[in-house]
């Protein structure tokens, strides 16, 4: 028991009486600064309404389309360069008569190398195989050195 002989419950009603009792513990408004819930929930709509309109305005970047291209290129080189296939563009650039030997086959490879949305040149130093390469479109580039000369592989979209 207190000193004073009061029971504490008596003193915590005679302070709740009197008012000098305080069991709210308030900030003022002045030290504290308040954002309404409602606020921020239409702030963040806001943001989440112009991100996503603006990737559909800005779009999605696309990847290059000529780094695909020279990727195919490449991918067709090594293909051609596999030595358990004819002809070989070793052989292909040997001379002239053995690049008209190889031409028919080298041009029945072409066809099953790359898929069929893709055209393809192979060009050595003593002839072309494929269609013509376009000269506004983009086009992906790959060469194979040989002792001979380079064969160089062109892929392009049609």
């Amino acid at each position: 028991m207190p000193e004073s002989g009061e029971h504490p419950a008596d003193r915590s009603a005679r302070m709740q009486r009197s008012g000098s009792f305080r069991a709210d513990r308030t900030v003022p408004n002045g030290s504290r600064a308040q954002l309404s819930l409602s606020l921020l929930e239409v702030a963040i709509g806001v943001l989440v309404v112009f991100a996503v309109l603006s990737g559909v305005i800005l779009g999605v970047p696309t990847p290059e389309r000529h780094t695909q291209l020279d990727a195919y290129a490449h991918d067709a080189a090594i293909v051609l360069e596999d030595p358990s296939t004819r002809p070989r563009p070793s052989e292909l650039t040997a001379s002239r008569s053995a690049f008209e030997q190889g031409r028919a086959a080298l041009h029945a490879r072409l066809d099953g190398l790359l898929p069929e949305n893709l055209m393809i040149r192979i060009e050595t130093p003593h002839g072309a195989v494929g269609y013509h390469s376009p000269s506004d479109e983009p086009v992906g580039r790959a060469t194979i050195p040989t002792p001979n000369g380079s064969v160089r592989v062109l892929v392009w979209y049609p």
